[in-house]
């Protein structure tokens, strides 16, 4: 209890220190680097891989990944129940829109560290998975500074993201690389692998398809504040 106690303590301080880190130029640009964690670019990157640019490979890893997320995420966040940090304390400012789900432990935290790590593994770079964890170090620090996480949750949530990146290359690559194997075996259609899909150019239905996925996924992404909009006038 004792060491719980002094997590808090430590996790209370280091957000109000932290809390509108750099200004408004800071806050700007911890906004930006904070979008990179939303589940939103997963989908689009899922969406792409299947839709425009079929990449078995990455669709599998980053989408097995994003998945592990889910399995690995939400349980602990509805199990600690933990409010977030401009529910409990005062002197915190909420810099971004504010979140519904649970503090324990950050979701921005488990995207950012295990694609990081992903796609390193996937390009065959050392150096580029090295440059994207320090991305990724940005962008969970980005949710102290907004003011929608403690220290500890995106710590928790970016160890939480070694492990989601683990259980993907030894678990879930292979399992998920046999079934989509047999998938692309049975399809009759002609599978157009590592290249944009000819049927976006050539199929209408194909190309409304297409602009009507990546449309949701955008408009998802924007839904509280046209809400807000429509009921401000």
């Amino acid at each position: 209890m004792r060491f719980i106690d002094r997590v808090k303590d430590w996790d209370k301080k280091e957000a109000i220190k932290y809390n509108g880190f750099g200004g408004k130029i800071g806050t700007g640009l911890f906004k930006f680097f904070s979008f990179f964690g939303r589940e939103t670019l997963w989908f689009l990157l899922i969406a792409y891989f299947i839709l425009i640019w079929y990449d078995s490979a990455f669709l599998i890893y980053i989408g097995t990944t994003f998945m592990n997320g889910l399995f690995l995420i939400l349980p602990i966040k509805q199990h600690f129940n933990r409010a977030r940090p401009f529910e409990e304390i005062e002197e915190i400012r909420v810099l971004e829109r504010r979140p519904t789900s649970k503090s324990f432990p950050s979701w921005h935290s488990y995207n950012v560290v295990s694609q990081a790590l992903i796609l390193g593994t996937l390009l065959h770079s050392i150096w580029l998975g090295f440059l994207l964890m320090v991305f990724a170090t940005i962008v969970a620090f980005s949710r102290v500074q907004l003011g929608v996480h403690y220290p500890s949750d995106v710590i928790v949530g970016g160890l939480l993201g070694i492990v989601g990146f683990i259980l993907t290359i030894y678990i879930m690559n292979p399992i998920f690389s046999w079934l989509i194997g047999l998938l692309e075996k049975a399809i009759s259609l002609e599978i157009f692998k590592q290249q944009f899909d000819p049927l976006l150019f050539t199929n209408p239905y194909y190309t409304i398809l297409c602009i009507a996925v990546f449309t949701i996924i955008i408009l998802s992404y924007f839904n509280k504040r046209i809400m807000k909009w429509i009921f401000k006038k």
